[in-house]
């Protein structure tokens, strides 16, 4: 059953200003905290998208962790931390949740996934008896696979449905061809009654349809479409006249 207004699993997000005392610091100086408003997230898929030093990434990682995740990545249930380099915006953070519960989750990190896939496997050595984490990767270990195989193994495998995903530059390993092929899988999942909300710099990511695009800039965050996005406009404008965008870049 696909995810609407009355059974998605997050709703909104709010920022507690009243508590913020500056905005001189990190992460509160960041264009989307400094310029936040009330953010509603569609019921399937809501992508958080701009160009670097916006924050896109602290915000996600604020969402995760306020809704329980590490923050590190993975399932609800790992509790590890190889750096605690994770910033404090999810005290600062409120998640409206919906009534219904996801049957599964996952926060998956592009940055820190080889940190995941180490935690597997020393999870999998100490345990004797039972199923490994493996198995639910698709068994073979993550580390042995190529880093984009290893990206999709987790897409493939590990996303059962029914379930609340948040990803953080997903597209970061995966070749033009395997982010198309994750669309393919993003709409099974919808179809199993799933949500994503996911952080890119990709226009073929963010390419599902009747999603919902934040964009955010200096000035602060805003919906828009996917032809609208700069990373689309200047995606199209370099296919379009290669040779007179790179004339201008080497001058």
């Amino acid at each position: 059953m696909i995810l609407n207004k009355d059974t998605q699993y997050i709703k909104r997000l709010n920022l507690k200003s009243e508590n913020i005392l500056s905005y001189e610091s990190f992460p509160f100086h960041l264009p989307v905290i400094k310029n936040f408003t009330e953010l509603f997230f569609h019921p399937n898929v809501t992508y958080i998208v701009g160009e670097n030093g916006m924050g896109k990434s602290t915000l996600l990682e604020g969402i995760a962790i306020k809704f329980g995740f590490t923050p590190e990545g993975g399932t609800l249930n790992f509790n590890f931390s190889n750096y605690d380099s994770h910033s404090i915006l999810n005290q600062y953070l409120r998640l409206s949740k919906g009534v219904y519960k996801a049957k599964d989750n996952f926060f998956f990190r592009a940055e820190t996934f080889y940190n995941l896939a180490t935690n597997i496997e020393e999870l999998d050595q100490a345990s004797s008896s039972g199923p490994k984490i493996i198995d639910s990767f698709g068994g073979e270990s993550l580390h042995k696979q190529s880093h984009g195989e290893s990206f999709f193994a987790a897409f493939t495998n590990r996303f059962q449905g029914n379930g609340l995903y948040i990803l953080d530059e997903p597209e970061a390993a995966l070749s033009p061809l395997r982010q198309m092929s994750m669309l393919s899988r993003i709409h099974e999942l919808v179809n199993e009654g799933s949500q994503f909300i996911i952080s890119t710099h990709s226009p073929i990511i963010m390419a599902y349809p009747n999603s919902k695009i934040i964009q955010l800039s200096e000035e602060g965050m805003h919906e828009t479409s996917l032809e609208k996005t700069n990373h689309f406009h200047i995606m199209k404008q370099f296919f379009e006249d290669k040779d007179r965008l790179l004339h201008h870049l080497f001058q």
